[in-house]
């Protein structure tokens, strides 16, 4: 639920009762659904709700001090500069806010830890994504690089003997601690997945290619407890992996992320690019 200064509510129950104050996630979330939407073939009046959202939303992402606000606005305002190519505020836009991003990056990033942040946790491979897409919209090569280095500390962190071990949220990561292993979460192996794809269109690298292919079988067994994930009857995703095995819960989060996931594999075959 968008608020009238353009920020957004995250909880909102059926009685339409606002259950926590403006969320960082959901704002960027929101942008970079919007974004994509606007630059989609939905109907011309959703198109022009997502722009009118868009618009009133995307300053409150430059003020936020989440590295994931500003990846998901990068990742929307890639798509909304698709849709509207003649507005010169957008390239400004994603500019300035790629800039942000990369100052995150000088500022905590070390020889052994090449992060935004002193920690890793949740929705990770988004940060590198976004920037291969800036880079792709400006051509600064910086964004390349730093997209590259971040993306290649994530895969070195979450590829353990070939198999896909994305951070656990009991804990996350701190910087010189100890990572943990479990809960692992959809949403990671689906971030993971577009952030190799981009990788791999952008630079030709075919090894970013494989990655995502073996991120995928992440969902079909290819894992540690050597659970599928994705559910054949219901067509939804469960909810992650635990010690015990996996989570058999199914949240919108856990099935749209398997979704996103296999739609940008698919896209990969259709492409005529296979491994």
């Amino acid at each position: 639920m968008q608020k009238p200064d353009g920020a957004f509510y995250n909880l909102m129950d059926s009685n339409l009762h606002i259950h926590d104050d403006t969320s960082d996630d959901a704002q960027g979330r929101v942008l970079w659904a919007c974004g994509y939407a606007v630059n989609s073939n939905i109907e011309v009046g959703s198109r022009r709700l997502a722009k009118e959202i868009f618009d009133k939303g995307l300053k409150w992402s430059f003020v936020s001090s989440s590295p994931r606000i500003k990846a998901y606005a990068l990742k929307g305002l890639h798509y909304y500069k698709n849709a509207f190519p003649s507005d010169p505020n957008v390239p400004s836009n994603l500019r300035a806010l790629a800039e942000q991003l990369t100052e995150m990056y000088n500022t905590h990033c070390s020889q052994d830890w090449r992060w935004f942040e002193p920690y890793l946790t949740y929705a990770n491979a988004a940060l590198p994504q976004a920037l291969f897409l800036a880079y792709e919209s400006t051509g600064k090569k910086e964004f390349l690089n730093v997209a590259k280095e971040t993306l290649e500390f994530l895969i070195k962190v979450q590829m353990i003997n070939g198999i896909f071990v994305p951070i656990g949220n009991k804990g996350w990561y701190n910087k010189g601690g100890n990572r943990p292993v479990y809960d692992q979460q959809p949403i990671e192996a689906a971030h993971m997945i577009e952030a190799t794809s981009s990788a791999y269109y952008l630079t030709g690298d075919k090894k970013y290619q494989k990655i995502a292919y073996v991120v995928f079988n992440w969902f079909l067994g290819k894992n540690l407890k050597g659970v599928v994930l994705y559910d054949r009857a219901t067509g939804g995703c469960f909810d992650g992996i635990n010690p015990e095995g996996s989570n058999l819960n199914q949240g919108a989060e856990s099935t749209i992320s398997y979704l996103l996931a296999r739609t940008e594999i698919e896209k990969m075959a259709h492409l005529g690019k296979p491994i």
